[in-house]
């Protein structure tokens, strides 16, 4: 009886060894799998935790979402249903809505013709005519654009118009969203958006100190901007030269001390149709061709007698890029009026509020709650704005899984590589491998966008509020922890 219990004590003692052994090559085995499908979720928390917690930012309000882009697994999560203020990472839903309401081959077409005597331009709300960074890109000279209308006009026998119209309907008469701060107008990245644009709405403006004396340039040079000279000499010490506006339009001061040559820098007119216009008269008559009669901004009436003259087009794809890798407000805000308009019965009088409804209803189709968003403007400069990192990457995520995700990927700013985030990521091994968006206004600083790993990409929104002067190299850190998992993994 003895000798049997023994030998079942025996056996039960192999068998228990035998699933011990095989237990732990299991979950050995399952551990090994785990860690080369991706970023482990708990050695990438730990690493961002650290990050966060440091003293300095603790009073910082976060909002972050990392997730696997393929599966969607969600691998971080820190607050990520917070609302925040988004600053310019609003451009990403922005841009994202422009993609699915307008397409992939979208084209803004300003078009020039003849009504009766007078020359027409109708605009299509393009923000990159006359853009300097998109002509650049396209080996386009300063002032192309008159040029072939002049051209266009000869080639007709045309040497004498009879006044010229402005058609700029195609956006409602709203030029300055009312949550935009007021001091702010006349910088570049809230200049007026109107259903004619050009030069990013801007004139630039330098100063030089000539013998003891300052001159102010303006180029374009017009006379559509007059320039009152405040600015002070110096033999010593820093230049700064600023502008503010009067209650006349486009009257502008130039104030502060030259000592050799300041700018040149941007400053954002007013009535950007009227701008064209006068540009227009003035370069048609370098041209030899008589301009007579007034500049009128009127909706062509659409039984007039139009005759196509030229045309000028910009495919939505350069808007994207200028809006998301730079961070252009006009391109943001365009677009956010443009499928306003397009949405329209008569496809005109695109507003800030009918772009609200469209962009929420295409978040809410996207299964994000009500509650994850408030959409004021479309560049993000407007404070009422709110969104959470996870309604970030569930725009991203989308974009990921379609077809068109190439074209978005190419508008994003490239780490070490160009726009917004040029500068940051140069190392080898993050270099050319983030792609993202970037925000800042007052106390918010944001950067959404995607991570490329050997082992899979990953979408990523990092909201703050409430910053300070170490929240943006905190946020890239996260960024960076991403890449640096993955790289772990490796070793």
């Amino acid at each position: 009886m003895i000798r049997k219990w023994l030998i079942c004590l025996f056996c039960c003692e192999i068998i228990h060894r035998y699933m011990k052994t095989r237990m732990k090559k299991l979950l050995i085995l399952t551990g090994f799998a785990l860690c080369l499908g991706g970023i482990t979720r708990a050695d990438l928390e730990k690493q961002i935790d650290g990050i966060i917690r440091e003293s300095v930012q603790k009073r910082v309000k976060f909002s972050i979402h990392i997730l696997e882009a393929d599966s969607g697994r969600t691998i971080y999560d820190h607050d990520a249903k917070e609302l925040m203020i988004p600053a310019s990472n609003m451009k990403i839903i922005t841009s994202a809505a422009a993609l699915k309401y307008l397409g992939p081959d979208y084209v803004y077409k300003t078009k020039v013709g003849l009504s009766d005597n007078s020359l027409v331009v109708i605009g299509s709300g393009d923000p990159l005519l006359g853009d300097e960074k998109t002509d650049t890109k396209y080996g386009r000279e300063p002032g192309w654009i008159f040029k072939d209308i002049a051209n266009a006009l000869k080639s007709r026998g045309i040497g004498t118009i009879e006044g010229i119209i402005v058609d700029s309907s195609v956006f409602d008469n709203e030029p300055v969203h009312p949550s935009w701060p007021a001091e702010d107008l006349n910088r570049w990245y809230a200049c007026e958006v109107s259903g004619l644009n050009f030069n990013d709405n801007c004139i630039k403006i330098s100063a030089k100190n000539i013998g003891g004396k300052v001159a102010v340039f303006v180029e374009p040079q017009t006379s559509f901007v007059s320039l009152i000279n405040k600015v002070v000499p110096i033999s010593k010490g820093s230049s700064a030269v600023g502008t503010y506006r009067n209650s006349n339009p486009n009257r502008l001061t130039v104030f502060g001390k030259c000592k050799d040559e300041v700018g040149p820098f941007d400053v954002a007119i007013e009535r950007p149709a009227a701008y064209f216009g006068f540009l227009l008269y003035e370069n048609l008559a370098e041209a030899d061709i008589d301009a007579k009669g007034h500049l009128v901004e009127k909706t062509l009436e659409e039984d007039a007698n139009f005759i196509p003259l030229i045309e000028f087009s910009t495919p939505l794809a350069d808007c994207l890029a200028r809006c998301n890798k730079n961070s252009l407000g006009l391109a943001a805000e365009a677009m956010f009026k443009t499928v306003a308009a397009m949405n329209n019965p008569d496809k005109k009088n695109g507003s800030w509020e009918r772009g609200r409804e469209l962009i929420s209803q295409y978040l809410l189709g996207l299964g994000i709650d009500k509650s994850q968003f408030y959409i004021d403007d479309g560049s993000g400069l407007s404070r009422q704005n709110e969104l959470t990192a996870y309604a970030i990457t569930t725009v991203l995520s989308d974009i990921y899984k379609g077809r068109n995700w190439q074209l978005y990927k190419d508008s994003l700013a490239v780490g070490g590589v160009d726009g917004t985030i040029e500068k940051y990521f140069n190392e080898e091994k993050y270099k050319g491998k983030i792609f993202g968006k970037t925000g800042y206004i007052n106390s918010v600083k944001t950067f959404s966008g995607l991570c490329v790993t050997g082992r899979g990409d990953y979408i990523f929104s990092v909201l703050s509020n409430n910053t300070n002067g170490q929240t943006r190299t905190v946020i890239n850190n996260i960024a960076e922890a991403i890449i640096d998992s993955h790289a772990t993994e490796e070793q």
